[in-house]
């Protein structure tokens, strides 16, 4: 699998520029960690997957590293990912589900991203973004209170709105979260 790799291209101190995260994770290279999923929530999605392939070299065995590398892939709420992307986030979930050292709720959070890449060859793109919503819903019912669970259910249902329903019911619910 071939990542992207280098130096984060920014408009100043990455570090600094993003507001705080504060994501909750088995990962030893936490700083590292939360660069990178700040950058995820900045849809900065190349220069989030820098980081996390950053994370892969210093501690192969991060499997919430893998898990990032396959939302950078995702980008939600943008058009869908070209073919090369969803080989590459099915891969990384792949190589996340191998890796027996995470917690539940690390596990939760990879199945759901695994679910949008499942049959990606097979599905359409809404219907596997159907499956991330569900999935990233039994991460929220879990962890109701834990702010990067709401972000990320909340991107979920953005992301799988129906773009024809003009009540707008997904993403008054996301606002609600």
């Amino acid at each position: 699998m071939t990542l992207k790799r280098g130096e984060i291209i920014s408009c100043g101190p990455a570090d600094k520029q993003f507001g705080e995260v504060q994501f909750e994770t088995s990962c030893k290279e936490k700083q590292l960690f939360n660069l990178a999923v700040k950058l995820l929530h900045s849809f900065e999605y190349d220069e989030a997957e820098k980081v996390f392939a950053e994370i892969i070299d210093k501690e192969p065995g991060a499997a919430m590293a893998y898990w990032g590398i396959a939302m950078s892939n995702f980008h939600p709420l943008w058009s869908p990912p070209a073919e090369a992307e969803l080989k590459k986030g099915a891969r990384a979930c792949e190589i996340a589900q191998s890796i027996d050292d995470k917690t539940k709720r690390e596990a939760l959070y990879i199945d759901a991203i695994a679910s949008f890449y499942k049959d990606w060859d097979q599905l359409d793109h809404r219907s596997r973004c159907l499956n991330f919503e569900k999935g990233m819903e039994r991460v929220y019912k879990e962890y109701p209170r834990d702010i990067e669970v709401a972000a990320f259910y909340a991107l979920s249902l953005d992301a799988s709105a129906d773009p024809s329903d003009k009540s707008f019911a997904n993403q008054k619910k996301a606002g609600s979260i």
